[in-house]
């Protein structure tokens, strides 16, 4: 019983930063924006995102079944923040610069909390690189906007 309830605070975790995000929904702010060749579809970002906060949530929960509270959970949290912020920055701030920089410290926090999950769960560790290559993906885009839209 006890896993099962620590499973669903981390998908609660996930949920809350979610839910975060979606409170600064694109709009037309972000429509108007000169966007790159290789934006995906708008429909793309909610599966994606949905996937990922499924598998980020259970490599925590495997971590956690591991070596409980540790230095992973807490750079785990940590990229939660950053992942949170980026959205209130960017569709909220209208601030692509500001978000460029979150998401470069986001993708940094993510490489450290992979490899901490590498050294207690070798399972958790993988299950970090979608999000990885998700966020990698997103900072590119985030950087293109950014040069083609200068005044964000």
């Amino acid at each position: 019983m006890r896993n099962a309830i620590a499973l669903f605070v981390f998908l609660l975790l996930v949920a809350i930063v979610a839910t975060l995000g979606s409170l600064f929904p694109p709009g037309d702010w972000y429509a108007a924006l000169q966007q790159p060749f290789f934006t995906p579809p708008n429909l793309v970002f909610p599966i994606a995102w949905t996937l990922l906060y499924l598998t980020m949530a259970f490599a925590a929960w495997r971590v956690w079944l591991r070596v409980g509270l540790d230095v992973a959970m807490g750079l785990w949290g940590a990229q939660l923040v950053a992942n949170a912020a980026w959205s209130w920055i960017v569709f909220g701030r209208h601030a692509l610069g500001w978000g460029l920089i979150d998401i470069v410290l986001l993708l940094v926090l993510i490489v450290v909390t992979m490899v901490a999950f590498f050294r207690r769960d070798r399972g958790a560790g993988w299950l970090m690189l979608p999000y990885l290559a998700w966020v990698g993906f997103a900072t590119v885009l985030n950087a293109a906007l950014w040069h083609l839209n200068p005044a964000g």
